[in-house]
């Protein structure tokens, strides 16, 4: 009778350890592995094509809006100095994640140290801050531009146009340390894998054997000044815009002076529709897919999509460009 309760006492604590899911080795930086696409089999070599060709273009893109804009003095106007600062935002998004897909493509898997993966989570998240005030600075522009046209280049001096295109790069990469270094304190446990093609918060909180509770209502509460005022303060601005817009008498008016927001508009869209749709897919069962191919889209395509946008549709980008390369 004593020996069957030694046993149950054994089996107990065992359950007990694999309930609890002890740490690895009792350390806080672990590898990890990710999973990303692994599923891709005898496409793999396609789909590495197709997202190198996509890393490279975005590239080229972004880069050649930053020196059309730098170097031509038609595009001297604060509109595209935002650009400039939105160009190269969607550069270090591309830089910090696709490399990574790219790994994970043609090795179906990759395996990543604590602290690449902490400094790409870092880089990430603070060019989703940055992005989002960025964006709702580009929208104020707009609404000076075209609501107060008389007084734009006076409000909108070089000092201010400096001071509002540092302010989301400061906010972008201070708000993010405090999701980024608590991280620095949690331990990990038995499972190392990350079905996903990049870190992000999410999936290390899942992965994490410490109170992440904190950190959850942090997010919570840091989402009001780094979502909520910046996506309310756009479209109030625009609902300037249009009041101001439909009141113009000619049509001609009415359409050159829309198309003097509508890239903006349309970037605005997308960004902000692409991240709802990734925070609004839970990240279990079937919709993990679904969940890996949003985040595919807001962190791939839409830095390849702002530059051809502003290019396709923007006069005056599309007028230096043909000036560029008839010089050569």
């Amino acid at each position: 009778m004593n020996i069957m309760s030694v046993f149950q006492a054994e089996n107990q604590t065992i359950q007990y350890m694999n309930q609890t899911r002890m740490p690895i080795n009792q350390t806080r930086m672990p590898d990890f592995i990710m999973l990303g696409f692994g599923n891709l089999h005898s496409f793999s070599i396609l789909f590495f094509i197709l997202f190198l060709a996509i890393f490279l273009f975005t590239v080229f893109g972004n880069l050649l809006i930053i020196i059309l804009v730098s170097t031509n003095a038609q595009l001297q106007s604060p509109m595209y100095y935002f650009l400039c600062h939105l160009s190269f935002s969607d550069l270090v998004m591309s830089t910090n994640i696709v490399p990574n897909l790219l790994g994970t493509v043609l090795s179906r898997g990759k395996k990543m140290t604590y602290i690449e993966c902490i400094t790409q989570l870092y880089f990430y998240s603070g060019i989703i801050v940055t992005e989002c005030i960025l964006l709702s600075v580009m929208s104020y522009d707009r609404y000076l531009a075209i609501c107060n046209p008389l007084r734009y280049y006076s409000i909108m001096d070089f000092k201010l146009r400096t001071f509002l295109s540092l302010w989301p790069w400061l906010l972008g990469l201070t708000f993010n340390l405090t999701g980024v270094l608590p991280m620095s304190k949690f331990n990990f446990c038995n499972d190392n894998t990350i079905d996903h093609f990049y870190c992000d918060l999410l999936p290390l909180q899942r992965l994490s054997c410490s109170d992440t509770s904190v950190i959850e209502l942090e997010g919570i509460l840091l989402s009001v000044p780094v979502f909520i005022f910046p996506s309310g303060f756009i479209i109030v601005t625009y609902v300037y815009i249009f009041h101001t817009i439909v009141k113009i008498p000619s049509t001609t008016g009415k359409h050159k002076t829309f198309s003097t927001c509508s890239s903006h508009l349309i970037v605005v869209g997308t960004f902000y529709g692409t991240l709802i749709a990734k925070y609004m897919i839970p990240s279990k069962g079937n919709s993990l897919l679904i969940n890996k191919i949003v985040s595919l889209l807001h962190t791939v395509f839409t830095p390849l999509c702002n530059p051809i946008i502003y290019s396709l549709r923007n006069q005056d980008i599309k007028k230096t460009l043909k000036k560029v390369s008839r010089q050569k």
